[in-house]
């Protein structure tokens, strides 16, 4: 049964909007925890601690992060995969051009797959400067998350990627989270604006909250 859930359009069309609103509820989440930077270093780094000492004394030190980036990992491929093959087979169902042209489609759904890529190119450099320190610049301190995240943001290559990458979150959402409601039958005619409308806040919302952070650094607000 599950795998002809799967082989179908409607079974990958499933799991995208299911796997998308897990990650859109961690963004939310994290959005919120990276605002606690405007509380100061103490605040701030004192939260990621925290993250790692959660569930304690019944889940080990670490071990409720690590199920929460394992449920992540594991939204994040079947979302990247069941996009690749419903991409696939539309382009392999319609092999020629259309004869008449289609309504023109929404900045944001037109840039659907280019802002996934931009994404997923994100999600690695974002891993490798602030999680691991690979790409870190002025020197990774572990366990001073305050610290580094000022360091990322004092120099303009750092600032542009994450602008860029949160603005094609933006239009990642706002598209996303109407699709996927339509997806999983919550939406309807009198229920579609109300969506839409939903869709945008959210997005905006999330853009905002999110550029906040490089921004306060820029100008001082944040050192």
């Amino acid at each position: 049964m599950a795998r002809t859930v799967w082989d179908s359009t409607v079974g990958k069309k499933a799991v995208m909007a299911v796997s998308g609103l897990i990650m859109l509820s961690y963004l939310v989440v994290h959005m919120i925890g990276n605002l606690k930077i405007f509380f100061g270093p103490g605040e701030f780094n004192h939260y990621a601690h925290w993250l790692r000492t959660l569930g304690e004394p019944f889940m080990h030190y670490g071990w409720t992060l690590w199920l929460i980036r394992v449920v992540l990992v594991a939204a994040v491929v079947a979302h990247a995969v069941s996009a690749y093959q419903l991409s696939r087979r539309d382009i392999r169902a319609r092999p020629g051009k259309y004869v008449h042209k289609r309504p023109r489609a929404s900045y944001a759904t037109r840039t659907m797959r280019w802002g996934g890529i931009i994404l997923g190119l994100y999600v690695v450099w974002h891993i490798l400067d602030l999680t691991t320190g690979t790409v870190h610049s002025g020197g990774f301190e572990s366990g001073k998350p305050y610290q580094n995240v000022v360091d990322t943001f004092s120099t303009w290559y750092g600032n542009v990627i994450y602008i860029v990458a949160t603005l094609a979150l933006g239009l990642h959402v706002r598209h996303g989270f109407w699709s996927a409601a339509q997806t999983l039958g919550v939406g309807s005619r009198t229920r579609d604006r109300a969506l839409k409308a939903a869709a945008d806040v959210l997005a905006l919302l999330l853009t905002a909250g999110f550029v906040a952070v490089p921004v306060a650094v820029m100008t001082g607000v944040v050192s």
